[in-house]
């Protein structure tokens, strides 16, 4: 039997996973949150899947050894590649980032073209045109790495000539394939999404992997019994790899609220 009042654990790279907190606490309000950033070894994305797969079972650990009922990778490239050894190591649902996104973009597309854009690693995997054509098999994919997006999101250059530049840049080559959905396959990315509609305009639509999987955290949890019975505001911590006062001035801006409090563990 699960234990309901147990926190929901989530994980990323770094400061990215705090767009799925965001969506986890809009969802879910009544759920306690336990946030892992693992800001030493970041960045995953440039890392071997073997490297990324190991990272991941030792965040998974340490989120498990604070008492969780289930776990979200809110990280594409940990999705990507650790996701099956995550799910044979625990004994918990584990939830990534990439099969909500693709199932839900396979439902808003029109015209089964889809483009889809992310870190290197997350590209190069494969992993979201496969999860995309295991829900629509005739979808035609494009994907795109977006670099610069990363870096601009953690500056909080969101908006002006640089980021719109780099937005054109990235998203042309997808446009003129006739994508008619695009899913934004790096949890940095929604902070981006007024500048990315801006080049892709109203005709695309923008899928946020943060959205759908806050949402499938949801189903999960009513189909497992475990929503939480406590009546007391829920407990949000976070924890990191690294400098713990650079995490809450950067998360700030990816969880739209200050972060009262940032606690160092060590690997």
């Amino acid at each position: 039997m699960v234990d309901s009042n147990l926190a929901i654990g989530v994980f990323d790279s770094g400061v990215g996973g705090l767009t799925v907190v965001r969506e986890l606490a809009r969802a879910l309000p009544e759920e306690p949150i336990v946030y892992l950033g693992d800001t030493a070894r970041v960045p995953y994305g440039t890392k071997s899947s073997a490297t990324v797969t190991r990272y991941a079972l030792a965040c998974a650990s340490i989120l498990q050894e604070r008492g969780i009922k289930i776990l979200v990778v809110a990280c594409n490239t940990a999705s990507a590649h650790g996701l099956g050894a995550l799910r044979a190591a625990l004994d918990i649902p584990v939830i990534g980032v990439v099969e909500p996104g693709a199932h839900a973009a396979a439902a808003a597309t029109r015209s089964g073209r889809i483009g889809v854009i992310g870190t290197r690693g997350t590209v190069s995997s494969g992993a979201y045109p496969e999860a995309i054509q295991r829900c629509a098999a005739a979808a035609k994919v494009f994907a795109a790495p977006c670099p610069l997006f990363v870096p601009l999101a953690e500056e909080a250059w969101l908006e002006g000539p640089v980021p719109l530049a780099a937005a054109q840049n990235y998203l042309g080559p997808l446009l003129e394939n006739g994508i008619d959905t695009l899913v934004l396959g790096c949890t940095h990315y929604p902070l981006l999404k007024e500048t990315i509609a801006h080049v892709t305009g109203p005709a695309v639509t923008l899928v946020d992997s943060a959205e759908e999987t806050a949402r499938t955290v949801g189903q999960t949890l009513d189909a497992m019994g475990g929503r939480c019975t406590r009546t007391f505001l829920p407990q949000y911590r976070f924890l990191v790899s690294d400098d713990p006062d650079s995490f809450a001035r950067v998360g700030a801006l990816f969880l739209g609220r200050p972060l009262d409090t940032v606690e160092w563990v060590d690997f």
